[in-house]
């Protein structure tokens, strides 16, 4: 029997354009804020004795605050606090003049941005993915029936990546309540499926793809590593099957995170090696050789035609996949690889509009593979077929991978602008380590082809951002000190790179980082890492205040990876082979920096305005989103005050005294869990050392800062801030908030070197 002819008319892809959502209003304000002299001498400042009652300052501390006008202390109220809004409410309580920090704002829209994700995940996106996998198994199985030759092992392979999808999806009896207890407990943390989801989400697995369903099931169980996957015959990284973030507070998040990273990673290759040997996988080939023989290449190309066809045919699968792509799209960005809309293209191309699957001959898809060849390969590797370089190791031979890595994935992991530059600031692009000790620099490893840049740096991300502190660290550090050739002999090197990104980073408009919300929150942080001159605060102008401020934004960057962790495409490096004043008259003070509260206002606009259009946003969200708009709204004005010399009313004192009860207002009904600060997300992998790059926030830290008011008082106040690690971990052993936050309590690792330059 042959399969139908199917119309592609109507299955044009829709416009994703964010930019309309963003607004940013102008400012325009010229500082001249009181200054004082440093070092500071104690006498100068008028509540240091009764602060100091209140909040007991070590001599260490003592002396970086006088010489730098502020100091990061271990929290002395509670070391181990891990809620953001507590601080604030102690610091009120004890009568201790309070210092809003940014650290406090950035942490408010993260609880936004990962709450409202994670709603329409579990309210919406679980059925949809479940539906969109059921539609397209019963296809394939009914493709599989009534064709023959290629077009059936095609179908079947398309079987076994839906019944892997669903297996995933499904509930299992281990993940129902097992007693009354859980059963009433209503912490989402510990949420199971019902008994009645069980019976709802079931499905029928075809006797003909057990076996390879079954072998796929057990590596992810497993996630031990790269293994070569059964079903696509190139090495899978399986460790990235572990829930991780907020996908570990229900058993329905489990089954999603895995399931969508499963159609996430999965590629169904354009390219494949010469030898037509069905289901081999090649061992060390060269890099241009492709990952699959060219005959499984052609059953995957087929298979993924005949997928994107199937939603060409049916409109309310097509819905379900765009509602699921437009809305994780205006999170995260658009995908980093080929899917549905592009294959549609080339076999509108190839077939005039009216796709015939028994017309895919040897000749049409080389036609269409040539259609497809027009689209830009991947930007980011992200570790599809573990794949060897050798020496001489040389860009290009790098970017080969990437093309080679080319091919369908049903909802693709997004391109991220920092995922972008890790992948561009590890060996073979920038060289070798050309330095004197490659064990003592963080960034450098020994390979088998010599030791070289496995890891980047959550530096080189702010660097690129406009930290030029970031990029001195780095250099001081040992983490620049990498050089080689390329193919034509010409010398490559850190940074030679770092300026070529630079150059590309800095080309970028206003309207580039306005593209979704996760460019808008590094937009936001880039109005941190610039450097504060004439006219600010005398504390903001010492390098330490640069090197603090880099913290925040580290730690900031770490709960956006972290909330983005299941879409984001994560880097990967190739693998390199062998070749006094009366307590109640002192006055707070709020941490002047109104071009970032602006771009974060306008961040919370976009947000709130594109997901009510949406129809995502449930009055609580509106309202939480609301509230933050409001505070930013406030907190432009006391900024400006402040930086004009301008002396704030009453009313704005009492603005900023309550400063902890408003910010509880607005999280009052988001869960517990979802409040912690301390979080974790692996950003980057390195299949030399079998390790990956973990980014975390640790606990809640003070900050105490020297301000001068207007009538030439030198008043101290503080507040709370987050704290920021970055270390290595074995690939296998991920980790996830929960372990995060059982090892920073029992053995947490060293900070990073340039805390020591304004924290005890």
């Amino acid at each position: 029997m042959k399969m139908k002819p199917i119309d592609l008319s109507g299955s044009q892809a829709e416009n994703l354009n964010f930019q309309e959502y963003y607004s940013l209003t102008p400012l325009d304000i010229t500082p001249k804020a009181p200054q004082y002299g440093l070092p500071l001498r104690t006498d100068d400042i008028s509540n240091l004795e009764d602060f100091s009652r209140k909040v007991p300052l070590g001599s260490r501390a003592l002396k970086l605050l006088k010489d730098n006008g502020f100091v990061v202390i271990e929290n002395p109220f509670n070391p181990q606090e891990e809620h953001l809004t507590r601080p604030y409410k102690t610091l009120k309580d004890r009568e201790v003049p309070i210092f809003i920090t940014s650290d406090s704002l950035l942490h408010l829209y993260h609880i936004q941005f990962d709450e409202t994700l994670r709603q329409i995940e579990e309210r919406e996106f679980f059925e949809r993915l479940w539906d969109i996998s059921k539609d397209l198994l019963d296809d394939s199985i009914a493709k599989h029936e009534a064709a023959t030759g290629d077009l059936k092992e095609a179908a079947r392979r398309n079987a076994s990546y839906f019944a892997v999808a669903l297996s995933l999806l499904a509930p299992r009896e281990d993940q129902l309540p097992k007693n009354a207890l859980e059963r009433q407990d209503p912490d989402p943390a510990i949420a199971y499926f019902t008994e009645e989801e069980l019976q709802k989400y079931t499905f029928n697995l075809p006797n003909f793809v057990k076996d390879v369903v079954k072998h796929e099931l057990g590596l992810i169980e497993k996630h031990e590593g790269f293994f070569t996957s059964p079903l696509f015959l190139y090495k899978e990284d399986y460790s990235q099957y572990v829930p991780r973030g907020h996908y570990t507070r229900s058993e329905k998040l489990k089954n999603y995170f895995r399931t969508l990273t499963w159609y996430g990673r999965m590629t169904m290759l354009l390219k494949g090696y010469d030898e037509p040997r069905s289901g081999e996988s090649p061992v060390d080939r060269p890099a241009s050789s492709g990952l699959i023989s060219s005959y499984d290449a052609e059953i995957q190309t087929i298979g993924a035609s005949l997928i994107a066809s199937r939603l060409a045919s049916s409109q309310n699968l097509r819905e379900d996949w765009d509602r699921i792509y437009a809305v994780t799209s205006f999170y995260v960005g658009l995908a980093d690889n080929l899917g549905p809309y592009e294959y549609l293209d080339a076999l509108n191309s190839v077939f005039s509009g009216r796709f015939d699957p028994n017309g895919l001959t040897e000749e049409n898809i080389g036609k269409l593979k040539a259609k497809l060849a027009e689209y830009e390969p991947p930007r980011i590797y992200g570790g599809t077929g573990k794949r060897t370089l050798f020496p001489p190791f040389t860009p290009e031979e790098a970017n080969e991978i990437l093309d080679e890595t080319k091919g369908f994935r049903l909802m693709g992991q997004r391109f991220i602008p920092d995922s972008y530059l890790f992948s561009n600031l590890v060996s073979p692009y920038v060289g070798m380590y050309s330095g004197e000790n490659c064990a003592e620099t963080f960034t450098c490893e020994f390979t088998a082809g010599g030791p070289a840049r496995v890891f980047p740096r959550g530096l080189d991300a702010m660097a690129l951002l406009g930290s030029r502190r970031a990029k001195e660290i780095l250099k001081e550090l040992g983490d620049t000190e990498y050089e080689g050739r390329d193919e034509e002999g010409n010398r490559i090197a850190y940074e030679t790179q770092f300026e070529n990104l630079k150059k590309e980073f800095d080309s970028f408009t206003e309207s580039d980082w306005q593209k979704n919300l996760y460019w808008s929150w590094l937009y936001a942080l880039k109005a941190l890492l610039k450097e504060f001159k004439d006219g600010c605060p005398t504390f903001m102008k010492q390098e330490a205040w640069q090197d603090k401020e880099l913290t925040t934004s580290l730690a900031s960057w770490t709960e956006l990876r972290h909330d983005t962790v299941l879409y984001a495409k994560q880097s990967y490096t190739a693998v390199l082979g062998a070749a006094p004043v009366p307590a109640t008259r002192a006055r707070g003070y709020v941490e002047p920096v109104p071009e970032f509260y602006n771009r974060l206002l306008a961040l919370t606009r976009m947000t709130s305005e594109g997901l009510s259009k949406m129809d995502i946003l449930d009055m609580a969200a509106k309202y939480r989103l609301n509230s933050l708009e409001r505070i930013l709204e406030k907190l432009i004005i006391l900024s400006r005050k402040e930086l004009e010399n301008e002396e704030l009313t009453q009313e704005d004192y009492e603005f900023i005294k309550d400063f902890g009860d408003q910010l509880d207002a607005v999280i009052a009904d988001v869960d517990e869990k979802a409040k912690k600060v301390a979080i974790i997300a692996d950003v980057h992998t390195d299949p030399n050392t079998s390790s990956v790059l973990e980014e975390a926030v640790g606990y809640v830290e003070l900050i105490i800062v020297a301000y001068k008011v207007p009538g030439c008082r030198i008043l101290l106040g503080a507040g709370p801030v987050m704290s920021y690690y970055e270390f290595k971990q074995l690939m296998k052993d991920r980790l996830t908030d929960e372990q995060w936050r059982e090892l920073l309590a029992s053995n947490p690792p060293g900070r990073p070197e340039w805390i020591s330059n304004f924290a005890e």
